[in-house]
């Protein structure tokens, strides 16, 4: 198998994972968003303190313990990151999947108007076509929930910034979520013991299995992530930029046929338009790219032409 293709596989397996993480998450009920976040955040630290321990990569510590401003983004990032864990966590166990897909759908739109708004970056026509294309679908959306999508605004909000303070942070995948959880680690420890002393946490006295996938919350968090990260050293960012589609996919498909969330017309409308921007997105990427590699690209030109910048979030 090439590696390429053995790319391909670990990305794809990596946002199959995600696509399936309402499943796991619906798994830990009766606890509450806010007490599966921390033992997410725990249980992150800890297996990622094994594996580093395993690797014997420590050094990155000395770097990031001598530069105040180094620690800073990094505090920033785990902040960002915090409340895309907690708001996804929180839509999916308010039955609110296909809102949270909805976000994961729109956040490529967002981070190209985070490119042009922080970045000064110039878009090309066509994907200023695709961020119109977005506006109205969330207009629409706006009209059929008779409210803002804040759960699927606030994911793609979340990750866009987050994603461009991880492109400014430069920090390998595994080194990088062992020191963004352990900046959450002391107020996740905190509420949980807050929790326990007052007589309602629900880990460990709902049963063993709830028990195990708690903690093992920490894998399912890194895991993917590692995998992605091995898959972006052997494919193209157009190529990773076109299968990180699979995930909300898999999370719209997870949220109608297996919950039975409902799609009306006027919502199935709002996610056509959100597809027909992406599809708009992705051609426009694929043919820049193409012509790059050609050597025929002439001008400035928006400095994403591809669907993903940074390592998902979820």
């Amino acid at each position: 198998m090439s590696e390429e293709r053995r790319g391909y596989l670990y990305g794809l397996t990596a946002y199959v994972m995600w696509g399936f993480f309402p499943i796991y998450f619906k798994m830990l009920r009766p606890a509450s968003p806010l007490e599966i976040l921390a033992h997410r955040v725990i249980w992150s630290v800890v297996f990622v303190a094994l594996l580093l321990s395993a690797m014997r990569n420590w050094r990155f510590l000395t770097r990031v313990l001598r530069s105040p401003r180094l620690f800073g983004g990094i505090s920033l990032a785990a902040v960002l990151i915090a409340i895309n864990w907690g708001t996804y966590i929180y839509g999916v166990n308010s039955s609110r999947v296909v809102e949270t897909a909805l976000g994961y759908f729109i956040t490529p739109l967002l981070l190209v108007l985070l490119g042009v708004t922080v970045q000064h970056e110039r878009l090309r026509p066509w994907q200023w076509a695709a961020v119109a294309v977005g506006g109205i679908a969330v207009a629409v959306l706006t009209v059929d929930y008779g409210r803002l999508p804040y759960i699927a605004l606030l994911l793609a909000a979340s990750f866009g910034t987050y994603s461009l303070v991880k492109k400014r942070l430069s920090l390998p995948p595994a080194e990088g979520l062992f020191v963004e959880s352990s900046v959450l680690a002391v107020p996740a420890l905190v509420y949980v013991a807050w929790l326990t002393t007052a007589g309602d946490a629900k880990f460990g006295h709902v049963s063993t299995s709830h028990t195990v996938l708690m903690v093992l919350s920490g894998i399912a968090t890194a895991v993917p992530l590692l995998l992605f990260a091995a898959a972006a050293n052997r494919v193209s960012m157009t190529g990773i930029g076109i299968l990180q589609y699979v995930a909300p996919i898999l999370q719209l498909a997870v949220g109608i046929l297996i919950y039975h969330e409902p799609m009306p017309p006027a919502r199935l409308a709002g996610f056509g338009l959100v597809w027909l921007a992406l599809v708009i997105f992705t051609t426009d990427a694929i043919r820049q790219a193409r012509k790059t590699r050609k050597g025929t690209a002439t001008g400035p030109t928006a400095a994403t032409v591809e669907p993903v910048t940074a390592l998902p979030p979820r």
